[in-house]
C-alpha cells in the first residue's frame, strides 16, 4: 500500500530530474536538429561545388598547351624533324580519357554537349592522326595536317572554352545560391534560437519560482520549527515531487512531535498527581496522628477551648488540603491552609514557633498549586526552627511583581552552610527528593508554567533559610480539577 501510494504521489508531482531532463531534450533536440540540416546542406554545396571547382581546374589546365603540344609534335612528325618522337597518340588518349571522366561529373545541359563535342572531336583526331601515319606523300601529310589536324585541336580548344564557360557560369551560380541559402540558414537558426531561448528561459523562470519559492517557505516553516512554533500546517503544494515530500515530511513531523509531547505532557501530569498524592498520603497521617495526640492531651489537661480551636483548625485544614478534588486553588485559599497548619503546629510547639502571614490582599483571586506553600512551611519548621535553640519565626509574604508572583517562606532556624546548600540546589536542578518534597514542589511549578518559575533556595549557617516562589498571575475558574 505504502508503494502504491508513493507511485501515486509521483504520478501527481513531476521529479525534479525528471522536469530537467525534459527542459534540456526540449532545447538540445531542435538544436541537433538545425545543426544536422546546415551542416547536410553545406556539405551538400560543398561537395558539389568542389566537384565543378575540380572539372573546372582539369580543364582549364588541359587545355592551356593541348593545342600547342599536339600541333607541334605532328609538324615534327610530318617534316621528319630529329626533334620529333613519334605521334601523340598517348595524349590524344589522355585527352580521351579526361573527356569521360568529365561527361561522367557534369549536370548542365550545356557543359555536358560541350565535353561529349571534346570527346567525339579527339576520337575524330585519333582517326586522323593515324591516317597521316599511313599516308606515305609529304604534301598530301601537310595537306592533312593544316585542314584535319590543326582544326581539329582548334575546335577541341573552343568547346573546351566553351564547357569552361558554362561550368564557370553554374560555378558562380553555385555560390551565389550557396550564400543565400547560407544566408537563410542562419536567419532561421537565429530566429529559432531566439525563440528557443525565449522559451527555454521561461521554462527555467518557472521551474525557478516553482523550486525556490517553496523552499523558501520551506526554509521560513523550519526556522519556525526551530523558533519552537509546532502548530500543524497545510503543507506547502509544489509541483515538484522531492519538494512535496520534505513539506509532507515536515507537516507530519510536527504532528508527530504534537503527539508525542502532548503524550510525554500528559504522562508528566499524571506522574505528578501521583506524587502529589504520594506526598498526601505521607504528610497526613503523620501530622494527623500527631494533631490528634495533642487534642487529646488538651483534652486531659482540661484546656477545652485550645482544643476546640486546634479540632477547628484541622478541620479548615482538611478541607483546605481536599479542595474538592482540585489541583489549582486560589492563593486565598492556599494562605488559609498554610495559617491552618500553622495554628495546629503553633498549639504543638508553642514555646519555640512564631510566625507571620503577609501577602498582599490583591494576589486573593490568583491561581497557585495547591501544596506548595504548606511543603516549605514544613521544612522550615522541621529543619530550621527545630534544629536550633530558642524562640524561632516563619515569615509567609506575598508580592506582585509585574506579570508574576513572588511568594517567599523565611525562618530564622538554623540555616545551611555552602557546602550544604549547594547540594540542596543541586538536588532541587536534578530533581532528587529534599525534605518535605522540595523537589515535588520545584518540579510541578516548572511543569505547569515553565522552566523559568519555581523555587530559589539561600541560606546561611547560623541565620535561617529564605525559600523564594516564582509563579506567573494567572487567574481563571479558581482551579482545574
Amino acid at each position: 500500500m505504502r508503494w502504491r501510494r508513493k507511485t501515486d504521489e509521483m504520478q501527481k508531482h513531476v521529479t525534479l530530474e525528471s522536469y530537467i531532463r525534459k527542459l534540456q531534450v526540449m532545447f538540445l533536440i531542435p538544436v541537433a536538429g538545425m545543426v544536422f540540416v546546415t551542416f547536410v546542406v553545406l556539405f551538400s554545396y560543398v561537395g558539389q561545388y568542389s566537384e565543378i571547382l575540380h572539372n573546372v581546374t582539369t580543364a582549364s589546365e588541359f587545355n592551356q598547351d593541348f593545342k600547342e603540344q599536339i600541333d607541334l609534335k605532328m609538324y615534327y612528325y610530318v617534316v621528319e624533324s630529329h626533334y620529333s618522337d613519334g605521334l601523340p597518340i598517348e595524349e590524344v588518349k589522355e585527352a580521351q580519357e579526361l573527356a569521360k571522366s568529365l561527361l561522367d561529373t557534369t549536370t548542365q545541359r550545356e557543359s555536358w554537349k560541350a565535353i561529349n563535342d571534346v570527346l567525339n572531336l579527339c576520337m575524330n583526331l585519333e582517326s586522323k592522326i593515324h591516317l597521316i601515319e599511313e599516308t606515305d606523300s609529304y604534301d598530301e601529310r601537310q595537306t592533312q595536317l593544316e585542314n584535319n589536324i590543326y582544326g581539329l585541336t582548334s575546335l577541341i580548344q573552343d568547346y573546351m572554352y566553351t564547357y569552361l564557360y558554362h561550368e564557370a557560369s553554374l560555378l558562380n551560380s553555385l555560390q551565389a545560391d550557396m550564400m543565400e541559402r547560407l544566408y537563410l540558414e542562419i536567419t532561421l537558426i537565429i530566429i529559432a534560437a531566439v525563440f528557443l531561448l525565449l522559451v527555454t528561459f521561461r521554462r527555467s523562470l518557472r521551474l525557478s519560482r516553482s523550486i525556490t519559492q517553496p523552499i523558501s517557505n520551506l526554509c521560513s516553516r523550519v526556522q519556525a520549527i526551530g523558533d519552537g512554533n509546532l502548530t500543524p500546517q497545510t503543507p506547502i503544494q509544489a509541483k515538484e515531487y522531492e519538494i512535496q515530500t520534505l513539506s509532507d515530511g515536515f507537516e507530519h513531523m510536527v504532528e508527530r512531535l504534537n503527539q508525542l509531547i502532548e503524550q510525554n505532557r500528559q504522562e508528566q501530569i499524571r506522574l505528578r498527581s501521583a506524587e502529589l498524592a504520594l506526598l498526601q498520603a505521607q504528610i497526613n497521617p503523620h501530622f494527623l496522628y500527631n494533631t490528634l495526640d495533642t487534642i487529646v492531651w488538651l483534652t486531659e489537661m482540661e484546656k477545652n477551648e485550645q482544643a476546640v480551636e486546634m479540632v477547628t483548625s484541622l478541620s479548615a485544614f482538611f478541607r483546605s488540603s481536599l479542595s474538592n478534588g482540585r489541583d489549582i486553588i486560589t492563593l486565598r485559599e492556599e494562605e488559609q491552609h498554610v495559617r491552618s497548619y500553622l495554628e495546629i503546629q503553633q498549639v504543638r510547639y508553642k514555646n519555640i514557633l512564631d510566625y507571620s502571614i503577609e501577602i498582599d490582599a490583591s494576589l486573593a483571586e490568583y491561581e497557585i498549586p495547591k501544596l506548595t506553600l504548606q511543603p516549605l512551611v514544613e521544612n522550615a519548621l522541621y529543619h530550621g526552627i527545630k534544629q536550633k535553640r530558642g524562640q524561632g519565626f516563619i515569615r509567609v509574604s506575598g508580592t506582585p511583581c509585574g506579570d508574576t508572583i513572588s511568594l517567599i517562606v523565611e525562618d530564622n532556624g538554623a540555616g545551611m552552610d555552602e557546602e550544604c546548600l549547594k547540594k540542596v540546589r543541586g538536588a532541587l536542578v536534578r530533581e532528587q527528593e529534599i525534605g518535605f518534597g522540595l523537589s515535588t514542589v520545584h518540579e510541578r511549578l516548572q511543569l505547569l508554567f515553565g522552566p523559568e518559575y519555581g523555587l530559589q533556595i539561600d541560606s546561611e549557617a547560623g541565620k535561617g533559610t529564605r525559600v523564594s516562589v516564582k509563579i506567573p498571575k494567572r487567574s481563571g475558574t479558581g482551579g482545574r480539577s
